[in-house]
C-alpha cells in the first residue's frame, strides 16, 4: 500500500506555477485520483498558497488558483487543536516556519510523506518522511 501524501504550499505553487516539480506532483495528483485516495494540504498551508499568489499575481489569479485547487483530489484539513498542538510542538523544537510546521504535523499526525521542495523540512526528517521535488 502507498503512503498518503500530504503537500505543502511549496509543492503546490510548483504544480500551480508550472515550477520546478511540477511534473512530479502531477503525478500525485493523477495517483490520487486513480486510487480515489486525496492527497491532503493543511488548510494553513491552503491559506498560505492564496496569500502568495494574491500577493504576485492579484486576487483574480489567486481566486482562480483556489478554484483549481476544488477540483483536483485534495483534501482541505482544518487546523484543530490537535494539529496544531503538534504544529506548535514543532515549532517549538525547530527552526521553520509556522506554516510549514502545519505541513510536518499534518504529515506526522497522518503517518504519510511530505511531498515538498521546502529545504526547511530538513529539520523533520528524523520524525516524518519528506518526498522530495
Amino acid at each position: 500500500m502507498t503512503m498518503r501524501k500530504v503537500l505543502d504550499s511549496y509543492s503546490v505553487i510548483a504544480y500551480l506555477e508550472n515550477e520546478p516539480g511540477a511534473e512530479a506532483v502531477g503525478e500525485f495528483i493523477k495517483q490520487a485520483r486513480d486510487k480515489e485516495r486525496p492527497l491532503l494540504l493543511s488548510v494553513v498551508n491552503w491559506g498560505e498558497v492564496y496569500y502568495i499568489v494574491h500577493r504576485t499575481a492579484g486576487k483574480e489569479v489567486a481566486d482562480k488558483a483556489a478554484q483549481t485547487l476544488e477540483t483536483l483530489p485534495i483534501e482541505v484539513v482544518d487546523a484543530d487543536r490537535e494539529i496544531t498542538r503538534v504544529a506548535a510542538t514543532l515549532k517549538a523544537a525547530h527552526k521553520m516556519s509556522y506554516a510549514d510546521c502545519f505541513a510536518a504535523a499534518l504529515a506526522k499526525l497522518e503517518k504519510a510523506d511530505l511531498v515538498s521542495g521546502d529545504k526547511e523540512f530538513k529539520e523533520v526528517e528524523k520524525e516524518i518522511k519528506v518526498v522530495w521535488l
